[in-house]
């Protein structure tokens, strides 16, 4: 059985205008590298479907998707917040995105694959209850989580973060629900400048220094991860996957490399395989230069489909 690949050309149609760095073409680069590795040869692919309004009204309230919708341009751009911004195609590219996250969670629970990557944007992990920011407008994760949890009745669901930037949108939405835990290391003082402080009962929240490099990366997920995993014993784990902490992407200065992403990867299906019969769903986040993205999505995918 084959791990599922899930995207759709109407999320390269969503852009922010020229020389932003969530551009359309990082979904071309990663898809292009996936087939020079032949990644792809080992992973069913799928269009990701629309989320419904019903099923985006599990992680975010019912006047916020309305507003969203209305303030959807018919030409042009609308400006969300200082760095993010609709185009005519950006509602259609949202609602593919978060039901990407759907879809996977579908054919994971059901047994129709044992794993998933979302290959999608826009990302979701800033996207808050009630708001869009940091290049996000539907937490998809959060969307998807939330549809294992009250359609599938799944009972303990972990979410594993290790984009650079923190997903305070998924802590918003997800914060204080016993069923799910949340595990995120992030680098400190970096947008969305949250994290930190008041920490959710639910949240392994981990706010790593400048240039930490990959040896505290890993010893965060080893002393403060994989522990609380063990203890949580999550019947389904998603992934909200940046790349952004690469060495060479200057969104952030964690120092990270292609064999980090490797790593935790294997940590999280070591967990997956004790404890949630291998069920992974990963979504695509963060990472912004396009070479060091496609390599670190590689490295990732390659572990999360059993190709290593």
């Amino acid at each position: 059985m084959l791990a599922a690949y899930i995207s759709h050309a109407d999320c390269a149609r969503h852009e922010m205008g020229a020389q932003h760095p969530e551009c359309p073409e990082r979904l071309g680069a990663i898809r292009d590298h996936l087939l020079i590795k032949g990644l792809l040869d080992h992973m069913q692919a799928h269009d990701a479907p629309l989320a419904t309004l019903d099923q985006l009204g599990h992680a975010h309230s019912s006047l916020y998707v309305r507003e969203l919708i209305d303030a959807s341009p018919s030409e042009g751009h609308h400006q969300v917040d200082p760095d993010t911004r609709m185009n005519p195609h950006t509602l259609t590219a949202a609602m593919r995105a978060a039901g990407a996250a759907v879809l996977a969670t579908d054919l994971v629970v059901t047994g129709e694959a044992p794993s998933a990557f979302c290959c999608v944007r826009p990302p979701g992990h800033h996207a808050e209850h009630a708001a869009a920011m940091g290049f996000c407008f539907f937490n998809n994760v959060a969307v998807g989580i939330r549809h294992a949890l009250d359609v599938h009745g799944v009972e303990r669901v972990a979410l594993i973060d290790f984009d650079v930037h923190h997903g305070n949108g998924s802590e918003d939405i997800l914060r204080d629900d016993p069923r799910v835990l949340m595990c995120s290391i992030f680098e400190r003082g970096l947008y969305p400048f949250s994290g930190e402080d008041t920490q959710a009962r639910n949240m392994i929240n981990v706010a790593l220094p400048t240039r930490s490099g990959s040896q505290q990366f890993r010893t965060a997920v080893t002393e403060q991860w994989l522990p609380a995993l063990e203890q949580f014993k999550p019947q389904l784990i998603y992934i909200s996957a940046g790349f952004d902490a690469h060495r060479e992407d200057d969104g952030g200065n964690l120092g990270l490399v292609e064999a980090d992403f490797e790593w935790v990867t294997r940590q999280l299906m070591a967990v997956a395989e004790r404890h949630s019969q291998g069920r992974v769903i990963s979504c695509l986040e963060g990472g912004y230069v396009l070479s060091p993205l496609a390599r670190s999505v590689a490295a990732h995918v390659k572990v999360l489909i059993g190709a290593d």
